[in-house]
């Protein structure tokens, strides 16, 4: 059942304090929801989106997104929740206050093979798990997209490197 109320910053989505973990399969969802409930999260603590709930909440904050939305990446991310539920992913969101309670939600994320796992705090969304291969975050802007979204320089050099071989700028 998707979180009632429905926390927005701006018009868009924003569980501060939670952890919004998205999965490829309901079996990995499954998986999640039953780790989180052995690891100590309650019932009440743990919010579940199918992939058209969280379409439709993500269309819909899109709609309301206020100018203040795109500052941040808060507007960004939930273009990526639609994206990922367009694929048939659905999502888990966990409350989770404090750091020992994130890191319990990270373990369970990387365990039950979670595509994305993002921390809410009140002025830093953090990423739990490691999203590809990119190790640190480059620019990113409304108009950029995420780095979730893009290449970093190191992959593009690699890709280049594969079709072209590593002498190709000599």
């Amino acid at each position: 059942m998707p979180m009632n109320p429905h926390p927005t910053s701006f018009g868009v989505f924003k569980p501060v304090g939670h952890v919004l973990m998205s999965f490829a399969t309901a079996a990995d969802s499954d998986a999640a929801v039953s780790a989180l409930r052995d690891a100590g999260f309650g019932e009440s603590d743990v919010s579940r989106y199918t992939s058209s709930e969280m379409r439709e909440q993500a269309e819909t904050d899109i709609g309301n997104a206020g100018g203040m939305a795109s500052l941040g990446q808060d507007l960004n991310l939930v273009k990526a929740h639609l994206a990922l539920a367009l694929q048939g992913q659905s999502f888990v969101v966990v409350s989770a206050a404090s750091a020992e309670q994130v890191h319990s939600v990270a373990e369970v994320a990387t365990r039950t093979r979670a595509t994305r796992a993002q921390h809410y705090g009140m002025l830093v969304i953090e990423e739990l798990i490691p999203p590809g291969t990119s190790t640190h975050q480059t620019a990113e802007s409304p108009d950029r997209g995420l780095d979730l979204q893009k290449r970093t320089r190191d992959e593009q050099e690699r890709t280049r490197d594969d079709v072209h071989g590593p002498e190709a700028d000599a």
